[in-house]
C-alpha cells in the first residue's frame, strides 16, 4: 500500500540529496585553508542518473556468485577541478559555501516540514479526526 502516492518517499529522496549537499559544504568549508583543495558541489541531475542507472535487482542463487553491488562513490558529488581562488590552489569560496549552506538548511527544514505536515495527516485519520 502506498499512502500519500509515493509522495513520503519523494520528500526522503530530497532530504538525503540536502545531506549530501550538507555534508559536501562543510568538507568545502573545513578545507577552507588547505593547499591545492578543490571545492566540490552536489549536482541533482547527476545524482538522480547515477541512481537510475545503479539499480540492479538481483538475486544469488549460489553462494560462489558474485554479489551485485554498487560503487561506494557519492553520487552527484563533483569537483571544481580548474578553479582557483588563491595562490596556494585552494578553490573554496567562503561566501559561497556559507550563502550555499544557508540555503540548503532552509531547503532540508523545509522538506521536514512537509514530512511532519504528511505524517501529522496520516495521525490524524489513524485517530478518526479528532
Amino acid at each position: 500500500m502506498d499512502l500519500f502516492s509515493g509522495t513520503i518517499s519523494n520528500l526522503e529522496s530530497g532530504l538525503t540529496y540536502a545531506a549530501v549537499k550538507n555534508k559536501t559544504i562543510a568538507q568545502n568549508i573545513a578545507n577552507n585553508d588547505t593547499p591545492n583543495y578543490k571545492a566540490k558541489d552536489v549536482s541533482f541531475k547527476k545524482m538522480l542518473t547515477e541512481a537510475q542507472n545503479t539499480y540492479i535487482q538481483a538475486n544469488r542463487t549460489d553462494q560462489r556468485h558474485f554479489d551485485f553491488t554498487t560503487k561506494n562513490s557519492t553520487p552527484g558529488v563533483y569537483s571544481y577541478s580548474n578553479l582557483r581562488y588563491r595562490e596556494n590552489g585552494n578553490g573554496v569560496d567562503m561566501d559561497k559555501e556559507q550563502a550555499s549552506l544557508a540555503e540548503n538548511t532552509i531547503f532540508y527544514n523545509a522538506l521536514v516540514d512537509r514530512i511532519n505536515g504528511k505524517l501529522n495527516t496520516l495521525q490524524t485519520v489513524i485517530k478518526g479526526g479528532n
